[in-house]
């Protein structure tokens, strides 16, 4: 009987102390520009997509495992937020593709998102 109530006495004080840790958000800001004259000038209305492949090999392509699409605003700024994909204890997130297209416009890069944190790149588009 006393075992049992020290087990559960100290499982509810885990699940307190469990429930007391905040995550952060994991998110993603890409602001995209285009170069006039030397001056970055931000590209509203692109479409950024932020995506990966999953595994690849000589003759499979994996599905992605993300890919998802937004457009910038006025200010050539767009984010995204990855809170939900993140799993406690994970080492790592993700490194993604962007790509950015408005028109005859285009722009890629690489972002590495990391967990818990604000990551931000810059696409230029020509």
């Amino acid at each position: 009987m006393n075992r049992i109530f020290s087990f559960s006495l100290i499982a509810a004080a885990g699940l307190l102390l469990a429930g007391c840790f905040e995550m952060d958000e994991t998110i993603a800001n890409v602001y995209v520009v285009r170069e006039e004259g030397g001056v970055e000038i931000p590209v509203s209305d692109a479409e950024v997509r932020l995506y990966a492949l999953g595994s690849l090999d000589e003759d499979f392509v994996g599905e992605p495992r993300f890919d998802t699409t937004q457009v910038t605003t006025d200010e050539g700024f767009t984010s995204f937020n990855f809170s939900s994909f993140y799993v406690a204890g994970q080492a790592g997130f993700a490194v993604l593709d962007v790509e950015c297209t408005k028109g005859s416009l285009t722009g890629t890069g690489l972002i590495k998102i990391v967990e818990m944190e604000t990551s931000e790149v810059t696409v230029v588009m020509e």
